[in-house]
Order: C-alpha cells, then structure tokens, then sequence
C-alpha cells in the first residue's frame, strides 16, 4: 500500500485493517454481536473455554467433547445464514467490523497511489482514490471510506461524502480517460452528506454531474457494493457497465429507517420497510438491477478479510479484461442500454 494512504489512515485515527482481520475473530473478542449472532457467539465462546481448559490440565478426554460442539456450532452457522431476513442482511451490510474500501485496496493493489482533491474547495476524506494496480492491470478506484471509532468516523464522515469528494471523484474520471485506465468504484454509504454546507457548495449539482461524466466516460467501468449503498450517494459512484454486490450487502434508493419515517411515520418499523425495499443483493439481481453476486464467508465479509478480498479479485480479473476489449462506443451504447432497462413494468 503507499504510503499516502498509509498515512491517511494513521492521520484518521485508527489502521484502516487490524493484524487478525484475515482469520475469523470471535464477536465476543470484538465487543460486537448481532442479535441472531448471539446464541453462535456464545457457542464458540464455548468452545474457546474448553480448548483451553484442555490445554492447560491436560484433560484430552474433552477433544471428543470439543469436536463434537464444533460441529454443531457449523451447524447452526449454516441454518441461521441461510435463512437471513432483509432486515438481518441490512444489520450485516453495516456492521462495525466489515472491510472498508481501504481494507480491500491493501488486500488487492500491489500498488495505490491516493489522489486528493477537488481543485475547487478541498479534499473529502468520505472518498478515497487513486491509481493502482492489481496483476500488470493499471486502474483508478474510486470508493467511499467509513471509519472506525468516533475519531476515525468523524474524520471520514460516516462514509457520507460532500460535493467536493463527487467532483473529487469526476476530476480522476477525466484522469482515467485520459491515460485510458478502466475504472473501479466501492459503494458503502449511507447517502451523500445532508448537512447545509454541503447544500450551500452545490451536493445536488455535484451528484448530478458525476452520474452524467460516469454515463458517458469511454472507458470501462466496474462497480462493487460493499455494504451500504444508499440513495443519490452510491448512486453518484456507480453508473458502470458491470455491478456486482457482496452477498450481504444492500442497494437502495433510501434507508429502512428513512422509508419508514415517510410511509409509517415511524422509523422503528424499518424491518418491515426492508422487507419491501427488496434492498439484497438476491433482490436486485432477480430485478436485473446488478450483473452478479461476490459471494462472502458465512457470517459476513469481516470474519474474513482476506477471502472476501479474493473472491473481489478473481471477479474483477474475470470481468475487466472482457470490457477492455469492448470499443469505447459500444462500451456506452450498452451502458445506456442497460440503464434503460432497469424500472421497467408490465401491465396486464
């Protein structure tokens, strides 16, 4: 990784990754667990007990016991993941562990050199970017950062980025077109920014601008959703040829809770509200919305960074050289199309 983004991420406050985020790491050991997570945590935990008890008497008699709870706890993984609800799978795309687009860049990119500013007001720190390079292949990634902890989360906003990380981001698509560099961008927002000094420097604007400069740029683009992607503000990074979602992340024109508000005057009702967003990555492939789904470790994307990671990669290198053979006219040709298609209704 280079060491500008290095930087930014100690500048922030906190590493963007922790030494064990490959591995699987206990929610317990996180100080996060997730309702429906709970009776599985608590099982491993456990086990964890009865491994170490055995260790240190000496009592091998418990492997037989041991193994035994181990099964079962996969067991139960696979049942309560294979049954997740859409409100669950919303719980998932947010949750406090899950790999941000740093995480994945330096799991990814043999090099990244981070690119700043909009040359206007300053840089937003809500999106990162930058040139980088994965197997010989030259690209720009373009993705939303969230942070981890209050100094970190304030520093990058929540991942809700101001008019100046869209033009940011509308500055390096004229870059990558120029030097003819495919472009790849993370989704993982809660929307853009809401606040009044965004409203005073033109979000709207910027917004629109960036899905204009997206809709005709004539180089490939690929989208990745890697948690949330809420309303105008992943919407603004991911007019691309191909979108893929992780397997538990969520897509959606609003939030649960702000459906909600507006439908039930409530926001508490937002598990029946995601129930109707049809917000899954299952839902919007069946809607022909997205290309395909990345499928992710049982349990979520932050049991294991480093196979979510791959799984991206091997996507990314199946996907990528196919668009770059496409000629530049044909590329937005099918671009358009493809966002023709998308809203269409019949009626009887």
């Amino acid at each position: 990784m280079s060491k500008t983004a290095t930087h930014e991420a100690v500048k922030s406050g906190a590493a963007h990754s922790n030494g064990t985020a490959g591995t699987v790491k206990s929610g317990f050991a996180s100080g996060f667990v997730l309702d429906f997570e709970k009776p599985i945590v608590e099982l491993e935990h456990k086990i964890a007990e009865m491994r170490t008890l055995a260790e240190s008497s000496g009592m091998k008699n418990l492997g037989v016991e041991i193994d035994r709870m181990q099964k079962k706890a996969h067991r139960m993984r696979e049942e309560v993941y294979s049954q997740l609800s859409r409100w669950q799978k919303v719980q998932l795309a947010r949750h406090p562990r899950r790999p941000y687009t740093l995480d994945y860049i330096e799991r990814l990119f043999s090099g990244f050199l981070e690119l700043h500013g909009d040359r206007a007001f300053g840089d937003d720190h809500a999106i990162v970017s930058g040139i980088a390079e994965m197997d010989n292949l030259k690209m720009l990634v373009i993705g939303h950062q969230k942070g981890r902890g209050t100094k970190e989360n304030i520093y990058r906003n929540f991942g809700m980025a101001n008019p100046e990380g869209y033009r940011k981001s509308i500055r390096l698509l004229g870059l990558a077109e120029k030097f003819k560099l495919p472009v790849v961008t993370f989704v993982d927002t809660p929307g853009a920014y809401p606040g009044l000094g965004a409203e005073e420097r033109g979000q709207a604007e910027a917004i629109a601008r960036s899905l204009y400069e997206m809709a005709r740029l004539k180089v490939p683009i690929l989208t990745i959703v890697i948690g949330e992607g809420g309303s105008g503000g992943a919407l603004a990074l991911s007019i691309a040829d191909r979108i893929f979602m992780l397997e538990y992340s969520i897509y959606s024109v609003i939030s649960p809770e702000g459906c909600a508000s507006i439908l039930y005057r409530d926001a508490a009702q937002a598990p029946q509200a995601a129930e109707s967003l049809k917000l899954t990555a299952d839902d919007l492939l069946e809607l022909g919305i997205i290309d395909g789904i990345i499928p992710e470790p049982k349990g979520g994307a932050h049991e294991n960074f480093d196979e979510t990671a791959q799984s991206i990669k091997l996507r990314l290198l199946d996907t990528l050289p196919e668009l770059l053979r496409e000629p530049s006219d044909q590329l937005m040709e099918a671009r358009h199309r493809k966002y023709e298609r998308i809203g269409y209704f019949l009626e009887a």
